[in-house]
């Protein structure tokens, strides 16, 4: 995602590391707010007086904003120059996480949560584009080593600050802490990197193809968000919605494979390589992503953890996956992509199944949080190389290109994954909860025993109904992350589909 400029003078002495500190925060704090709001989820839904389910808007709306601005990173880049988009995107970013701290009302919230992942979606490219610009190139691996340090522990601080923040200060607070630093980063950046601009050029962009991304897009994620509210297709407005998103990919498609300069270039998917990964990709991080949402949802709303020790829990994936990525990259040298790839999601099904033989109503607090770390250990063996298989599948000229459709389509599995799994979970539960109380026996002997040690009769029923609910919800999640190693599993397979890379590759291009 990068343009074409002339390259400027690296940076030196106390200027270079401002610059190398803002883009690193930066960075850190826009992949910091994918996570940050899944352990709020609970907060945000008493705060404004919905479901949790309608919570979760709050992370697909963000994602789907940012996903459709990455295919555009490029073009801003040319049109206004990186500096002019990376500081203008930072002030924006800090603008609408401030309103979204404000919000009162659902609509409200979602609506700026989309003008922030708007904002907040060239920046992740825009600051690695930017190191490589103001650092030496003798210091690029470096550089990118702290990128990708910022980009693999964001993940990890993201549940634990958001849970911290929502329990002691309320959840708006998880917003309102982003708007000093992007003031900060912003102007730091304005003056900065001015040095670092590159050339501006007026270039058409693809107005009907953006249109109709928009189209199909925002129809299939507001139909995957509101089936659930609406009885799914007995629904007319569901319907219509699935009518429009179907016909508005069909006709993008056209589109876009026919047009010069298109704004979602699809031609790589004419390699098969490429086309694997990215079919890989799209099931085994979008199920991982979806796990993401559903166990803190699960753990505050049937265990009754706070969103603190939520975070605490959930964080542990991102420990043994900063540990991992040091190895897996020796082992890209020696072994073939494709081997890492098939044990790295393979190890994400079987930790996934894991849960489902160690997870229950009555787990501690480390029987819940071990899957996790174990998990963690096989998240950089999944990724990276999978990203060498998918760019080292293209041409050359079609690196950056491919690395961003990889990133839209990444970003929008996660979405789309987020809103089908929570509407199984819910669904799951609810069917549950019917058939253990279809075969509860010896109901009315408990309520009498709670009774007679001084409960009174309302009270015991609902000490009964929500043992009830707690043991339905955990059927449901161990019935959900069973359905997750099978997708998991699938995915490990499909990748023996793709041809071994045949050319080394620059994965920075990825991000």
């Amino acid at each position: 995602m990068t343009t074409h400029a002339s390259a400027p003078q690296p940076l030196t002495g106390t200027t270079l590391v401002l610059a190398g500190v803002v883009l690193a925060v930066t960075n850190f704090m826009v992949v910091l707010d994918t996570t940050i709001a899944n352990v709020s989820v609970a907060h945000i839904a008493g705060g404004l007086g919905i479901s949790s389910s309608e919570g979760t808007w709050v992370i697909t709306s963000y994602a789907v904003a940012e996903a459709i601005c990455v295919p555009l990173t490029g073009w801003l880049s040319k049109r206004f120059g990186t500096v002019r988009v990376f500081a203008g995107g930072m002030m924006g970013f800090g603008v609408f996480s401030f309103l979204c701290g404000t919000a009162t009302s659902l609509t409200a919230l979602v609506a700026f949560r989309i003008g922030q992942g708007i904002c907040g979606g060239p920046l992740m490219a825009l600051s690695q584009t930017l190191l490589l610009r103001v650092f030496p190139k003798d210091k690029h691996a470096m550089t990118m080593g702290i990128w990708a340090m910022t980009t693999l522990t964001a993940p990890i601080f993201g549940p634990i600050l958001g849970g911290t923040i929502s329990d002691s200060w309320g959840w708006h607070w998880i917003f309102f802490i982003n708007v000093p630093v992007a003031i900060a980063c912003s102007l730091t950046a304005w003056v900065v990197l001015r040095r670092a601009e590159t050339d501006r050029v007026k270039e058409r962009i693809d107005g009907v193809g953006l249109c109709l991304l928009l189209l199909w897009v925002g129809a299939l994620q507001l139909m995957l968000d509101l089936g659930r509210e609406h009885d799914w297709f007995g629904s007319t407005m569901i319907t219509h919605l699935a009518i429009v998103a179907a016909v508005g990919f069909v006709i993008f498609l056209i589109w876009e494979l026919t047009e010069r300069q298109p704004v979602v270039d699809l031609r790589p998917f004419r390699h098969r390589g490429f086309t694997v990964a990215v079919t890989a990709l799209v099931f085994a991080y979008g199920t991982f992503f979806a796990s993401l949402v559903v166990i803190p949802q699960w753990l505050q709303g049937a265990m009754g953890y706070t969103a603190t020790w939520a975070g605490y829990a959930t964080a542990f994936n991102g420990v043994a996956a900063v540990i991992m990525a040091p190895v897996v990259a020796k082992r890209m040298v020696t072994v073939d992509p494709r081997r890492l790839v098939f044990v790295g999601i393979l190890w994400l099904g079987g930790t996934s199944l894991l849960r489902v033989f160690w997870w229950n109503s009555g787990s501690d607090f480390w029987t819940l949080a071990l899957p996790q770390l174990i998990q963690g250990a096989g998240m950089p063996f999944f990724f990276v190389p999978l990203t060498t298989i998918a760019l080292g599948a293209v041409d050359e000229e079609e690196t950056a290109s491919a690395a961003g459709v990889m990133n839209f389509l990444r970003t929008m599995a996660g979405a789309v994954a987020v809103a089908i799994s929570t509407t199984l979970w819910y669904d799951g539960a609810q069917e549950k909860r019917a058939s253990l109380s279809g075969m509860l026996n010896g109901a009315q002997a408990t309520i009498d025993q709670f009774v007679a040690r001084g409960f009174s009769v309302e009270q015991a029923r609902l000490i009964v109904s929500q043992t009830v609910d707690k043991e339905s919800v955990a059927l449901a999640t161990g019935q959900t992350f069973v359905l997750a190693s099978g997708i998991f599993v699938i995915a490990a397979l499909i990748i023996w589909l793709a041809p071994r890379p045949t050319r080394a590759v620059d994965t920075s291009a990825a991000h």
